[in-house]
């Protein structure tokens, strides 16, 4: 057997691996080479026979388990380099498998749907899994505000908290966010972007979100701001909102929707959006056919989780009679935040074993790697979803976005009642003062924002 696992992991390697040099030692010392051979390999050690069976019959599984037990070590403790040449090599070899795995991947599938099941109970056990962590974790590698999702580098070289900035400020002028407008910020996280959204543009917030520890520290940062009255943050899923909104933001949520969900996101953000409204959703997405939520990620990092295709995603707005208005790609940005993030996480390695310890710390390290390199060399990249229900509630161009010379777009209706979540099924509304705006004029920018940076 153990003879047997170790041919059918050459062989499945051998197929693979066509670009790139990779030295396999086996657990007894024997080596195998793959790739090209040229230049310097990158080798890797297997320290187990068990670890060689478990690659054999499920790599994207195994592969990160044994790296982070221990039974896999590389040389160097080369994890972007091996990474690197595993993902391109995968993606010039996409729908290649052994005969052995098909049966694995179809039930693995089938398993996989069912997981996507995120009814709401499931789903508040789903986000307290990781986003419950402790959040001396995320200030560890995170920016000051705590944006857990891709930041919008305008230059390669800038530093993590100006991408963030960045994005927020894309975002808040993708929204045509103006004073007394009423937003809903679906997965607020720790309140970064509704702080924004109130202090810098005067906007009114509602964020939901489903984890306690997230919430916590949002509320905190709303008090610390002074936006208790202009903020109101709410344990809740998307599913219990009621009422509606101006505009509708969801950042580094839409991944945790299980594709089962589309259909119903999509008609809620319908339901939820004033007849001028305008929504955005900003997700990770493949630039590929189809594929499910790579086995391991899904069980160590965002179980219930899954990465839509832009085609999926379209065809349940399509179906929920709403107007794409704006698709936008960030290809690379995502590799460069995940790059400021491990390097942070690697400075501070020491602090966060003292958290979790040593295997959480290669976990995370794999998974900080692995996601980088997938949106260096892989078909990942960053989508941005604007939608509306009407077909003229964006400018006919997009100069809105980009030209700061420009008057500020002219916003639509916006409405005079600022919804009360109460988790469930009871709400109420609470009236607020009627925002009376002159439109007939354009507007000299930057007269309502305290910063025009987003920050």
């Amino acid at each position: 057997m153990k003879q047997l696992h170790r041919n059918a992991l050459a062989k499945m390697v051998g197929t693979l691996l066509q670009e790139g040099f990779l030295r396999v030692v086996m657990p007894d010392g024997d080596i195998y080479d793959f790739g090209d051979k040229i230049g310097e390999p990158i080798t890797v050690r297997l320290h187990d026979n068990a670890t060689v069976g478990r690659l054999a019959l499920n790599p994207e599984l195994a592969l990160g388990e044994a790296y982070t037990d221990g039974s896999l070590t590389i040389d160097g403790d080369d994890l972007h380099g091996f990474l690197a040449l595993v993902i391109r090599n995968t993606r010039k070899a996409a729908g290649q498998r052994i005969w052995w795995q098909k049966p694995i991947l179809k039930s693995r599938a089938a398993l996989r749907w069912l997981a996507q099941n995120n009814f709401i109970e499931r789903a508040r056990g789903n986000v307290a899994h990781h986003y419950d962590l402790s959040g001396d974790l995320y200030d560890l590698f995170l920016d000051e505000d705590r944006q857990y999702s891709c930041g919008y580098f305008k230059d390669p070289g800038e530093t993590l908290d100006q991408a963030q900035a960045h994005k927020k400020e894309h975002i808040a002028r993708k929204l045509m966010i103006e004073p007394g407008m009423e937003v809903l910020d679906i997965g607020c996280g720790w309140g970064g972007m509704a702080i924004t959204l109130a202090k810098d543009y005067g906007a009114r917030v509602t964020g939901i979100t489903l984890s306690q520890e997230q919430l916590a520290y949002a509320q905190q940062r709303v008090e610390h701001e002074g936006l208790s009255d202009r903020i109101d943050l709410q344990i809740c899923d998307y599913r219990e909102v009621k009422g509606t909104y101006d505009r509708i933001v969801s950042v580094g949520m839409f991944e945790h929707v299980g594709l089962r969900h589309y259909g119903e996101y999509f008609r809620i953000i319908r339901d939820r959006l004033s007849p001028n409204g305008i929504a955005l959703i900003h997700t990770i997405g493949w630039a590929a056919p189809p594929e499910g939520t790579n086995p391991w990620i899904a069980k160590y990092i965002f179980p219930g989780g899954y990465v839509p295709t832009v085609s999926e995603a379209a065809n349940a707005v399509e179906k929920a009679r709403l107007w794409t208005t704006d698709i936008e790609c960030w290809r690379l940005h995502y590799a460069y935040t995940l790059r400021h993030w491990y390097d942070r996480f690697a400075k501070n390695e020491d602090k966060v074993a003292a958290l979790y310890d040593d295997r959480f710390v290669r976990m995370w390290r794999f998974y900080l790697v692995a996601c980088e390199q997938t949106f260096r060399h892989g078909p990942q990249a960053v989508y941005q979803f604007q939608v509306s229900r009407s077909v003229d509630a964006v400018p006919l161009t997009r100069d809105y976005i980009y030209d700061r010379s420009d008057p500020r777009p002219t916003p639509r209706a916006i409405t005079g009642k600022r919804p009360t979540l109460v988790a469930g099924n009871a709400a109420t509304s609470q009236p607020v003062p009627a925002v009376e705006l002159d439109f007939t004029q354009p507007q000299e920018q930057g007269n309502d924002r305290q910063n025009p940076t987003g920050r």
